[in-house]
């Protein structure tokens, strides 16, 4: 008996070991990225830095304001685009699909989570950036397809197997009883599944569409590959845009020859962090008011 409690005991403390250090990896990677990145703090305002969009490297200018918008264009219309096409394939096959498609489509979603991100990247180029160009040129524009929405298209279909995979989980995990109980009352099986177990299963799916997001805003090669990386501010999806991740890979290694540019590449993977880490809590707070409110009612 002694020797069992000794057991769980070890068993425990190696448990929590490998929770604080997995937590603590996020504080090391930020503290490592700061401590690189005071040089150019040190010589250039924050506010200078954040929201300047003159991006002139070999003469001292830094403004990563036009990289900051590109990442979030492209992770907007990315979302725009995946979150109501996964919530509709995640509801369907938990709650319509037979079991035998749905024993085909989930290893095939599961698949997509294990494409590499450069084959992405040339499907882009090959498929969606042609499309994208014919799209504009029968409205009248001109593009040559290497713009924001073909980045989107390229991210919503990466993010894909995140948010459908966790979210159909989380809807079938919704107790039986609350779906028996709603068509008891009258409901039509839409109405069970829209009214009581999306409902239930809300919770779930906001995690689903956080992990989504945090795919998507830090995804790096798909995406130099289709958004034109021009150092400008975009104003619609058919500008071409530089994500501060593009960025980041294009030149890191390149150019170290310039004063600072070390530690403005290491900034910028450092704003990266932060959003993605304020996203999640602000994101995480939105999920316990909803649990709260759950709750209540």
């Amino acid at each position: 008996m002694r020797f069992r409690r000794v057991k769980d005991l070890l068993a425990s403390r190696l448990m929590l070991a490998a929770t604080v250090f997995s937590a603590l990896l996020v504080v090391l990677i930020a503290v490592g990225l700061f401590q690189k990145s005071r040089p150019i703090l040190a010589m250039k305002p924050l506010g200078e830095l954040l929201f300047s969009s003159s991006w002139r490297p070999w003469s001292g200018e830094f403004g990563f304001y036009p990289f900051i918008m590109g990442s979030l264009w492209v992770t907007a219309v990315a979302m725009v685009i995946a979150i109501p096409l996964c919530l509709l394939a995640s509801i369907y096959i938990a709650e319509y699909a037979p079991s035998r498609i749905r024993g085909v489509i989930k290893p095939l979603i599961d698949l997509l989570a294990g494409i590499p991100s450069v084959v992405y990247g040339l499907w882009g180029v090959l498929l969606i950036v042609p499309f994208v160009r014919d799209i504009a040129s029968f409205f009248g524009g001109t593009t040559n397809g290497y713009n924001v929405l073909a980045g989107g298209i390229v991210l919503a279909v990466m993010v894909f197997p995140v948010i459908i995979s966790i979210s159909e989980e989380v809807i079938r995990t919704v107790p039986h009883d609350m779906r028996e109980a709603s068509l008891a009352l009258g409901a039509t099986r839409w109405q069970a599944t829209k009214l009581v177990v999306t409902r239930a299963a809300l919770p779930g799916i906001i995690a689903a569409i956080i992990l989504g997001f945090g795919r998507a805003f830090g995804e790096t090669i798909a995406v130099l590959m289709v958004v034109g990386n021009v150092a400008r501010v975009p104003s619609s999806v058919m500008d071409p845009a530089y994500p501060l991740t593009a960025l980041i890979a294009n030149n890191y290694g390149e150019m170290m020859s310039v004063p600072l540019y070390d530690a403005a590449l290491l900034f910028a993977a450092l704003v990266l962090l932060v959003v993605v880490f304020l996203f999640s809590v602000g994101a995480r707070l939105i999920l316990l008011r909803v649990e709260r409110s759950y709750a209540i009612g």
